[in-house]
């Protein structure tokens, strides 16, 4: 029979032979005498009382949290691959994709280990599909090596001109820049590169230099002409004509609003959708700077999907964070500066460092301009 305390009960004559060894068969152990002198005289038939456990319930509670993983881990899969950045929170998930995926992956295995097989299947496969998107930048995309003139480039965020104008200038002699695209170029700035000898080295310039953080440049060993090649903004992107040999290209000093300030991500977006197009049949064309967006964001994507390549994908160095540059764990550190090339434009090297006095870590790339 069964007590209301949930414990199974079995009851036995007394007078039954091999009783003990059944007992000790049933729970391995002696039963307790079940008889007392005041029981009527139904329970004086009774020997003993064996009692088992009730088998506990699964916790729900753990169930509960992997279906609300679930749930988000889906959500942001659809925002990445569906390209909804509309709102902010919107934005910041699309900036952890890389992370997300690795754990999402990690607890939909973790799922099918525990036997959740709904939760785990659904979010291994949603993980499969993100990998196959973030993954290939870890790889070097096979491509034969161009014939033409080979341009080395460079791209740093200044943060409001307090960067070390003197080490930039180190690492352009050193590195043999041809091409320098800075972000948050301030007059100050500008004197603090003169100073360090920036124009012995790249005496052609395009600046647009304000205070704060607003301004923009481009200095070069090229002869360059001012060219705008994007709409008016809040901040100055410079753009410029660089005289190659053999081949001109344009180049633009990327810098959109960021999508956290006051204006929101509309003008993120705007500012994103009015960066130049690759040209098919006019001058090569390099975007490089400052995007305040990862690959996984519509508005780079829109421009991959235009005929651009991202530089540090090309060479499988897609997922090395460029901001912030000195970070732990929080903020989590993500890939917002890039270089963009036109697809025609084989890359051959790319590498990111620290700047000292900047929250953004420098890009350094290698392409070539084909003769076309």
């Amino acid at each position: 029979m069964r007590l209301p305390s949930g414990r199974c009960v079995l009851r036995m004559p007394e007078g039954s032979d091999n009783f003990g060894r059944q007992r000790e068969r049933a729970v391995g152990r002696p039963l307790a005498v079940g008889t007392t002198p005041e029981t009527d005289e139904h329970s004086a038939r009774l020997h003993d009382v064996v009692t088992t456990e009730v088998k506990a319930p699964r916790n729900g509670f753990a169930t509960f949290l992997l279906v609300v993983c679930a749930v988000a881990f889906v959500a942001a899969a659809m925002v990445r691959v569906l390209g909804i950045d509309g709102a902010r929170y919107m934005v910041a998930t699309t900036s952890l994709i890389p992370y997300i995926t690795v754990v999402g992956l990690l607890i939909g295995l973790g799922a099918l280990f525990r036997r959740r097989w709904a939760v785990g299947l659904t979010m291994t496969l949603v993980g499969i599909v993100l990998v196959a998107n973030v993954a290939p930048r870890a790889f070097s995309d096979s491509r034969p090596n161009g014939v033409g003139q080979q341009v080395r480039l460079m791209t740093s965020n200044l943060l409001t001109g307090i960067a070390d104008a003197d080490f930039i200038v180190r690492e352009v002699r050193a590195r043999g820049i041809d091409i320098l695209a800075m972000q948050e170029l301030t007059p100050e700035m500008v004197r603090d590169l003169e100073r360090a000898g920036l124009n012995q080295v790249l005496p052609n310039r395009v600046f647009l230099a304000e205070p704060g953080g607003s301004g923009s440049g481009i200095a070069s060993k090229y002869p360059l002409s001012r060219r705008d090649l994007t709409p008016p903004g809040t901040l100055q992107q410079a753009g410029a004509l660089v005289d190659l040999p053999g081949k001109d290209i344009e180049v633009v000093s990327v810098h959109p609003l960021p999508p956290v300030v006051t204006e929101g991500p509309e003008a993120w977006q705007r500012e994103l959708a009015g960066l130049p197009s690759r040209d098919s049949t006019g001058a090569i064309r390099v975007l490089a700077g400052d995007f305040n967006a990862t690959l996984d964001h519509v508005g780079i994507t829109r421009l991959l999907n235009k005929g651009y390549v991202d530089a540090a994908d090309q060479v499988g160095k897609g997922l090395i964070h460029t901001w912030p540059s000195n970070s732990g764990f929080w903020p989590p550190p993500v890939t917002i500066d890039h270089v963009l090339v036109d697809s025609r434009c084989p890359v051959d090297t790319l590498d990111v460092f620290d700047v000292p006095g900047s929250d953004h870590r420098a890009v350094v790339t290698q392409f070539v301009v084909p003769r076309l």
